[in-house]
């Protein structure tokens, strides 16, 4: 009650100052303490928003670019793997009756009726020369003297 009796004992134009003065310092004090940190946190955070948009724009177009020569550096292998097949086939005198890559990057070869020594050849070339590796091998004695059907599954060590 103390306060209130020195309020009132104070003329009207001193509690009408009095009053104002409050009202400004609380004004105040709402600004200073809610209104500029809020602002401040508001602006902090579109910064934050843009660097990550930045830096998400830029990982974006890495994994792309990634993609890409992934994807080029697959086909290539694969190109260079079925290039190096043909070529030691004809070397040998082999005819290949499939040739079929597959998403593993490994190549699968069908050989029928050939000669066992000529397939022998093919795939001492093919491990020892060309540094290629047999994942397996399916051979079986096919009609005629020597000859064999052959399935053989082959990778790059690469």
């Amino acid at each position: 009650m103390m306060l209130q009796d020195w309020f009132n004992g104070r003329s009207r134009r001193e509690q009408i100052y009095l009053l104002s003065m409050t009202l400004a310092v609380g004004a105040w004090l709402v600004v200073q303490v809610i209104l500029l940190p809020a602002s401040a946190a508001r602006q902090q955070m579109a910064l934050n928003n843009e660097v990550a948009s930045q830096v998400l724009s830029r990982v974006d177009a890495k994994a792309t670019r990634l993609m890409a020569l992934r994807s080029a550096t697959e086909s290539s292998d694969r190109s260079s793997l079925t290039a190096a097949i043909s070529r030691i086939s004809n070397l040998e005198g082999l005819v290949v009756r499939r040739l079929q890559p597959n998403s593993r990057g490994e190549v699968q070869v069908r050989f029928e009726a050939v000669t066992y020594d000529a397939l022998a050849k093919w795939l001492y070339r093919l491990e020892v020369t060309e540094g290629l590796l047999v994942i397996d091998a399916s051979i079986v004695r096919s009609s005629g003297l020597g000859g064999v059907n052959a399935t053989i599954r082959v990778a790059d060590l690469g």
